[in-house]
């Protein structure tokens, strides 16, 4: 099962204000377990960035200029992500700006069921305690002492340990499941033990088996499967 634990970072709220996406981050996790494939990509948001969206995550105009367009970078950042599930916290949010960029190249919106909200998942699994990402990291005693702004591509990195733990760790079955590939040939097909044609020669020596017969011998009827029902 694969999936993309993705964040963005943006100029502000709203796609439909002119707002626009400035960072995707993501990291590749494959039977829950992180493959060390990522997706890094700044964009120049053919805009001026906001005071306060700035103080968010530290991208300013001079830094994003030379940055490629979402425009440039759109098919690339599908192909990353296929049909995979999305795993991202607070998914409305950055669903809404994803599929605005991609509705304006006019690639197709990527479905909202196709995310995984671990927002929703904290606030179920832990409710009425904060949420957040610094919150859950505290909570699972995750090191995030080097997200000192907003970072898609960091908060993504640490937002898959965090994922993980929510849904109970790398195994979240506890290896309880059945492991199928122990029943599975060399060519794929299903395999099943079955009797021997001829059994296996004793590997006995007849030293050790005459040993054994006189041991037995000694015990009389103390020997429990000399006896009959």
């Amino acid at each position: 099962m694969r999936e993309i634990v993705l964040d963005t970072e943006t100029t502000g709220f709203d796609p439909e204000s002119g707002d626009r996406i400035v960072e995707i981050g993501a990291v590749e996790l494959y039977n829950h377990v992180v493959t060390g494939r990522t997706y890094h990509q700044y964009i120049n948001p053919e805009r001026t960035m906001p005071q306060e969206a700035f103080e968010v995550h530290g991208l300013g105009d001079d830094f994003l200029r030379d940055k490629p367009k979402f425009a440039e970078i759109g098919h690339a950042f599908v192909e990353f992500i296929g049909d995979a599930k999305l795993v991202i916290h607070n998914a409305a949010f950055d669903m809404k700006f994803l599929n605005a960029e991609l509705g304006w190249m006019g690639l197709p919106h990527l479905p909202y069921d196709q995310a995984v909200d671990t927002l929703l998942i904290a606030r179920k699994k832990f409710p009425g305690s904060p949420a957040s990402l610094d919150a859950l990291c505290r909570r699972f005693s995750i090191d995030n002492s080097s997200r000192t702004l907003h970072g898609a591509l960091l908060d993504s990195e640490i937002l898959a340990e965090v994922y993980l733990e929510l849904i109970g760790g790398r195994q979240p079955d506890f290896a309880l499941a059945a492991d199928t590939r122990q029943n599975t040939g060399a060519d794929g097909s299903e395999w099943r033990a079955r009797p021997r044609p001829e059994p296996l020669p004793p590997r006995l020596t007849a030293e050790e088996e005459a040993a054994h017969k006189a041991f037995v011998d000694k015990l009389g009827e103390g020997a429990l499967w000399t006896r009959t029902l």
